[in-house]
């Protein structure tokens, strides 16, 4: 088992706020590992809503649920969506004698009705699979291979892991989302889902994938905001403001876990990433995916112009523009799109993240960093920046 402080804080710390907390991410990333800790399985407040028991005992809810007191918790909640307005009453009660933990697969139905029938009374923590400052940055190498997802993370032998991911894209595709609604041909999703890993960390055009498939691009454009609302794509919105450049107006696509990545890939070790030509690619999606989860900025873009400058990540965090650039190489230098970045910006700090162990400065504002720093990346780092030898 690998602990999970910082989630589980929180966790905690949403329960106090509101009377329902809906925690969601795609399945097998750890939902009710953390729900157990809060709540052990076999108390009466835990209802597991792919076994037939806790499903019997929810056909007449006001009956299972209204005499609970504390933390009762709901696993797998999108298989009994109509729950939600029932929800709403008991969350309403004075005083309160029962508050409500929701775990479900990341459903954009989920989600728009959980907001819609508690609006007011919900918060919605997200979960993916492991951070790296999870698992340690000792093992940043196998993380980035195998990806958070616990079970290919723990996996015994990389190979072991490569299997089990293989395994859960064809789950996901054949079984979890026909439970979720969607009607979409797996075979079609796995084709569009291989064709976003080879673009990964490219700008999104949907007339590529279009006509690859021979479907429209609203369509294929409907298939990434599916993905994307299910967190297996990761999309990051381009920032334009008012400045004397034409910029680019369509999204960055990202495969959210780059062990999910790498399975779509064909990508089985370590020496084989290192040599596939998406390396690079790879290498930018999980500096940034660490990067975000590291720093939670308020907002979060990447910027580019048609004349060739742009910036992999421009987080706002308190006020304040914070860059990163993500670099494989041995010893990253300033480029001219760095400095138009700077400037154009108005850049407080620009961090170039690569994957050697010395963290010092490059220019004013310009810091390189260790990947495994990222992890360091808090609130008060952010504002102090400087150099360490």
């Amino acid at each position: 088992m690998i602990a999970r402080p910082t989630v589980l804080a929180r966790l905690r710390a949403a329960l106090r706020r509101s009377p329902v907390v809906v925690l969601a991410g795609p399945r097998q990333c750890g939902k009710t590992t953390l729900a157990r800790e809060l709540v052990p399985p076999g108390s009466s407040s835990y209802f597991d809503l792919e076994d037939p028991v806790s499903l019997a005992r929810l056909e007449e809810p006001a009956t299972a649920l209204s005499p609970l007191r504390g933390l009762v918790v709901l696993d797998e909640v999108q298989r009994r969506p109509e729950l939600f307005p029932y929800l709403r009453f008991l969350a309403d009660r004075r005083p309160l004698p029962a508050r409500f933990l929701v775990l479900g697969s990341a459903s954009p139905a989920l989600l728009r009705q959980a907001s819609e029938s508690l609006a007011g009374r919900v918060e919605v923590v997200g979960l993916g699979g492991f951070s790296l400052g999870e698992v340690g940055v000792e093992r940043l190498a196998r993380h980035w291979l195998r990806g958070g997802f616990p079970r290919s993370f723990l996996s015994r032998s990389a190979a072991e892991s490569h299997t089990w991911r293989r395994q859960l894209i064809q789950t996901f595709l054949e079984r979890d989302l026909p439970q979720l609604g969607v009607s979409i041909p797996a075979t079609a999703l796995l084709r569009f889902w291989t064709m976003l890993a080879h673009v990964h960390g490219g700008v999104w055009n949907a007339a590529d994938p279009a006509r690859s498939l021979g479907l429209s691009e609203p369509t294929v454009r409907r298939y990434l905001d599916l993905m994307t609302g299910l967190f297996m794509v990761r999309q990051l919105p381009p920032w334009h403001e008012n400045l004397a450049k034409r910029q680019v107006k369509s999204p960055k696509v990202y495969v959210a876990d780059p062990g999910i990545l790498h399975a779509l890939l064909g990508v089985k070790s370590e020496a084989e990433l290192l040599l596939h030509p998406k390396c690079g690619a790879s290498w930018e999606g999980y500096v940034l995916g660490e990067a975000l989860r590291a720093v939670e900025p308020d907002e979060a873009y990447f910027w580019a112009t048609h004349q060739g400058a742009e910036l992999d990540l421009l987080a706002f965090r308190d006020g304040r523009r914070i860059g990163f650039e993500a670099k494989r190489a041995d010893a990253p230098t300033v480029t001219p799109s760095m400095r138009i970045a700077l400037a154009d910006l108005g850049l407080d700090r620009l961090y170039v993240i690569y994957p050697g162990e010395r963290r010092y400065d490059l220019a004013d504002r310009v810091t390189v960093l260790p990947a495994a720093d990222v992890v360091g990346l808090g609130r008060g780092r952010l504002s102090r920046g400087g150099t360490r030898r």
